[in-house]
């Protein structure tokens, strides 16, 4: 049976407090690392590990690591991105709220392996309980002597403050939230160059999303072939999958990559609600393709969400049952794709306004004969055309159940109205 990794002081009593944390192991990692390896050392270690992205993109972190300029002369940054912005996903959140200083611990060893002195964490303006948790947080880990100047004796400084942005699903785009960090408007810069070539202030910056930066300290602790031993060929380590919906027990459980969808909705999240069938499944949060029930067997990891259609993303899988309306859910994510456009390009600013007032004249029965080609010609339009992701992220709900639900589709236009709602 697999042990809870990341998750492990979750439940705990005041799991939150440095008291804890170091009660339980914590800051010991910090502790090898500064006195054990050499930043080269650290960095071919989380490479081997095979440890990648877990905010969505998926890129691996020691390639990540790598590309941070090697000159000590030059200043460096490491930014830690809290903003969650993804419908469905809420594991960031309870990270920092139930164990921040895994995450601190996680900041302090990367910032040593890139050779960074200073870093800042960028945190969803609405996580009220997260900010304080934070800066309590790093207030005790200064007080600890695990940040500020000459960390336990080692000559290694580092500073790390909080920034509590402005509620924009924008800014968990990188470069998004390097502008907002820099007290501008959260909109995405041209790539390249990239943040490690020049990130925030115009300084190379190290970006990492809050679940990655927790698995550090324990590939320092127990080594990159542990980490590497769990998981699949392609998709490394222990990964945290949200699970809401239509569920019995939804919340946040920790697998292995490569645990089948199956297995996490109905032996974790206790199945769909009695009397009721799974209709349709959204994987890894609300901009990737749905899935349908014959596909619930599929290894949850990078390769084979990926071969079937679909993409892991965060990992948060939300769940349908058959009283979901298939157009009305395209139409719910394409109202929130479109209020989240931050306006630059126009498939974006213009494509996700008019793919929502289609969704939406089909779902008041209104829909024309044609309507269903030109939502589908509006998100094509869209995927891969925008300055950022954003155009694939609003493409994927309409596209994704059009093909898989075209008939409810069809039904929807011919009997004028939702047929739930007739």
């Amino acid at each position: 049976m697999f042990e809870p990794v990341l998750t492990r002081n979750v439940g705990r009593p005041d799991s939150e407090k440095i008291g804890t944390y170091l009660a339980h192991g914590g800051y010991e990692a910090t502790r090898i690392a500064l006195t054990r390896y050499t930043p080269a050392e650290l960095i071919a270690l989380v490479k081997r590990s095979g440890l990648r992205g877990r905010g969505g993109a998926g890129f691996p972190a020691g390639t990540k690591w790598g590309f941070m300029p090697a000159d000590p002369t030059i200043p460096k940054i490491v930014a830690v991105n809290t903003d969650e912005g993804e419908p469905g996903t809420f594991k960031d959140r309870a990270l920092v709220e139930h164990d921040p200083h895994q995450i601190i611990e996680g900041v302090i060893i990367a910032s040593y392996a890139v050779g960074a002195h200073r870093a800042y964490v960028y945190i969803r303006g609405e996580f009220f309980l997260g900010v304080k948790r934070w800066i309590k947080a790093i207030a005790d880990a200064y007080e600890h002597g695990f940040l500020g100047k000459n960390i336990l004796g080692s000559g290694f400084d580092l500073d790390l403050s909080v920034h509590r942005g402005a509620g924009a699903y924008i800014c968990g785009e990188e470069t998004a939230m390097l502008e907002s960090l820099e007290g501008k408007p959260g909109n995405p810069r041209l790539k390249p160059p990239y943040p490690a070539q020049r990130g925030l202030f115009g300084l190379p910056t190290l970006v990492h999303n809050v679940e990655t930066l927790a698995c550090i300290p324990h590939i320092v602790l127990r080594g990159a072939e542990w980490f590497a031993s769990i998981g699949t060929e392609q998709s490394k380590g222990p990964k945290i999958f949200c699970v809401s919906g239509h569920v019995n027990r939804p919340g946040n459980y920790e697998l292995p990559l490569g645990t089948p969808l199956r297995e996490i909705i109905e032996e974790h999240a206790g199945g769909v609600r009695p009397g009721h069938r799974i209709k349709a499944v959204i994987p890894g949060g609300a901009s990737t393709p749905v899935l349908t029930p014959d596909q619930l067997d599929v290894p949850m990891a990078f390769e084979t969400l990926a071969a079937a259609g679909s993409a892991l993303g965060t990992g948060a899988i939300i769940v349908m049952d058959e009283t979901t309306c298939m157009v009305d859910a395209a139409r719910r994510l394409a109202r929130f794709f479109a209020h989240e456009s931050c306006g630059r390009c126009v498939p974006c600013r213009i494509g996700s306004q008019r793919l929502f007032e289609v969704l939406d004249r089909i779902e008041a029965g209104r829909g024309r004969a044609d309507d269903i080609e030109r939502a589908l010609t509006l998100a094509n339009n869209a995927d891969g055309t925008t300055f950022c992701p954003m155009g694939t992220a609003l493409a994927s709900p309409a596209r994704s159940t059009i093909e898989r639900f075209r008939e409810e589709y069809e039904e929807h236009i011919r009997r004028r109205g939702c047929p739930q709602k007739l």
